[in-house]
């Protein structure tokens, strides 16, 4: 029990810390502290259609956030997931733009799209790291320019609208291939589902199967791990699949579900995001999903902060940042304790 006190103490500390700075800021440029946050709580939680849009801003979070787990199981820095998330999006789009099919065949079809898509950028990541000797990171943050710039080439190019490309993207898709609603709400119950048991079933994957413990041995020694007979080299590239294939199903709902067209930016910056919920979260699977509903709530409150006190609506991003930063350097501080 004092153990549990103990950890939960270290990991509330540095929330208030974060909350403190945050505050300190607030007032340094003149704006009431409790009305800001008042502001970004209403903005998030005011009305119904404020508790969907919550809901739909963390679909992504935890579908990339389950990728992550993997990958960061094998000791992997995917940076690359924004790549992913977008790789996923292009395939789904392209399905959606040439194919004609009723809806009970044309959806899943696109979300298996955007998994495919994802996993194949994933696995080009993989491959790098792998075989070229190409640090993740660095193939990753390549690999995400590559993919952004493809995007806007198509959609003002190829997938531009018929009277002229614009940054509001593609035309948008045919009915059929819109992801379904719940009513007049902005959530779609098909996305959440997939992005809980995503969550699910990379805890118990990663919790009791024989796989998880293979990851989470490469990733505490990769060389001990092949020494003891584990294909290191097949494992980490399948967890580039996996995650890959996770945020390619989030650039699919993205583009089939909250925009119903490809946009420039059908990202949303959901992949970099997602590694700060992860790192949050201390890579356990559970706390994945509290995180990314708060930082969903904040994504989505933190504009009413730029409508009502004129402050810029960044600083919900810089309290998540502050969060995260001050959380691992707790992490620090009791490892060498």
């Amino acid at each position: 029990m004092l153990q549990r006190l103990s950890n939960l103490t270290l990991g509330l500390v540095p929330v208030v810390l974060a909350l403190l700075f945050t505050t300190v800021i607030l007032i340094i440029v003149g704006a009431p502290p409790g009305e800001a946050y008042r502001n970004i709580l209403q903005g998030a939680l005011e009305s119904p259609d404020k508790w969907a849009s919550v809901v739909t801003a963390m679909v992504p979070l935890l579908l990339c956030s389950a990728g992550l787990l993997v990958t960061f199981a094998a000791g992997l820095w995917n940076i690359g997931v924004e790549g992913q998330i977008v790789a996923g999006a292009l395939l789904a789009t392209w399905l959606a733009l040439n194919l004609t099919l009723p809806p009970i065949l044309f959806i899943p079809l696109l979300l298996v799209a955007g998994l495919i898509g994802g996993a194949l950028w994933g696995l080009l990541a993989g491959l790098l790291r792998v075989y070229g000797g190409v640090h993740e990171i660095f193939g990753g943050v390549g690999l995400n320019f590559i993919a952004i710039v493809l995007t806007n080439y198509l959609i003002f190019g190829p997938w531009k609208p018929a009277d002229g490309a614009t940054m509001s993207g593609t035309d948008p898709f045919p009915p059929a291939a819109w992801l379904p609603r719940l009513g007049d709400l902005p959530v779609y119950p098909t996305a959440v589902v997939l992005a809980l048991a995503a969550v699910a079933l990379m805890y118990f994957a990663l919790r009791g199967t024989t796989w998880g413990l293979k990851l989470k041995a490469i990733g505490k020694n990769q060389r001990s791990a092949f020494l003891m007979g584990i294909p290191t080299s097949r494992y980490m590239l399948g967890a580039f699949l996996v995650c890959g294939a996770l945020a390619g199903l989030a650039g699919s709902i993205q583009a089939i579900g909250v925009r119903q067209r490809l946009i420039p930016g059908v990202s949303g910056g959901y992949g970099f995001l997602a590694l700060l919920v992860v790192l949050l979260a201390g890579y356990r699977p559970l706390w994945v999903i509290p995180i990314a509903l708060f930082f969903a709530a904040v994504g989505v409150g933190s504009p009413r902060l730029e409508l009502s006190m004129q402050l810029d609506s960044a600083l919900g991003g810089t309290l998540e940042g502050i969060i995260v930063l001050f959380v691992l350097l707790a992490q620090g501080v009791k490892r060498k304790a």
